[in-house]
């Protein structure tokens, strides 16, 4: 789960887990679900991924990466590289 507008977000989660759901979530939300004492795996544990591109890419998705990705920022560009990812071969 990933969400910008944690509004209610404790109490969904709740009930989540009164269902027995497991709750895997991105960087930001899964902090706000601890927060509220709500067991959480991050998603970056279940995929070997780690959030890049200033927490725009949660995990690897190859189209997803190459769109998040800003130009000409060093930083992205380091990053992507560093998980040898080719911005070469994308389409622009």
């Amino acid at each position: 789960m990933s969400v910008s507008d944690k509004r209610g977000l404790p109490e969904f989660a709740r009930a989540l887990r009164a269902l027995n759901v497991d709750i895997i979530s991105t960087g930001g939300t899964a902090s706000a679900l601890r927060e509220a004492g709500i067991d959480v795996t991050n998603v970056s544990d279940v995929t070997g991924f780690p959030e890049i591109l200033d927490g725009r890419v949660k995990t690897l998705i190859r189209k997803c990466t190459e769109r998040c990705s800003q130009f000409r920022n060093p930083e992205h560009d380091r990053q992507v590289r560093d998980l040898c990812i080719d911005p070469s071969t994308w389409s622009s």
